[in-house]
Formats: structure tokens, sequence, C-alpha cells
């Protein structure tokens, strides 16, 4: 039986499943001079590229919308009470 390949692409999204070290880590997050998505070190499809300005906004943006969840789960005090419904026949 062939032995089935560990890295490549399929219908355009990259795959690897080979075993990571630290250091393709490190170079897989850090890509000066790439765009904003670089392939990833390890599974399926793509990661943000740390060197690439736009990423740290991405970051940003996902870090302030988190937070801002969850400061308003405590705000509102709201208590769920029952409801009554009448419905006219």
């Amino acid at each position: 039986m062939p032995e089935k390949p560990t890295s490549g692409e399929l219908f355009g999204v990259p795959y690897n499943f080979e075993r990571p070290s630290l250091s393709n880590m490190l170079k897989a997050y850090w890509q000066p001079g790439e765009g904003m998505l670089v392939e990833k070190p390890f599974g399926v499809g793509y990661t943000l590229n740390l060197a690439n300005w736009r990423s740290w906004i991405v970051l940003a943006v996902a870090g302030v919308l988190l937070w801002q969840q969850q400061q308003g789960e405590g705000e509102d005090g709201a208590v769920d009470e029952a409801v009554e419904v009448v419905v006219d026949e």
C-alpha cells in the first residue's frame, strides 16, 4: 500500500501533518515580507502571520470584542421571570 502524503494541498487548502518542531512553529508564525495569512505549521488551513501589522489589528479587535462580551454578561441584572400568555379563541 502506498504511503499517504503528510503535507500538501486539497481543494486549494493546505494541510501539514508532519510532526512540528519548536523552530518550525516559530518560523511559521513569524514570516516578515509575507501576507497576513500563512499556512499552518500543523493541521489544515491558514493562520495569522504575527510579523504582519494587520494580524495585530485582528487580534486587538478580537480581544476587545471578547472583553466586551465578558463585561456585558453580569451587568444587565435581569432575572428571568415567568410570563403569562393569554390566547383568545
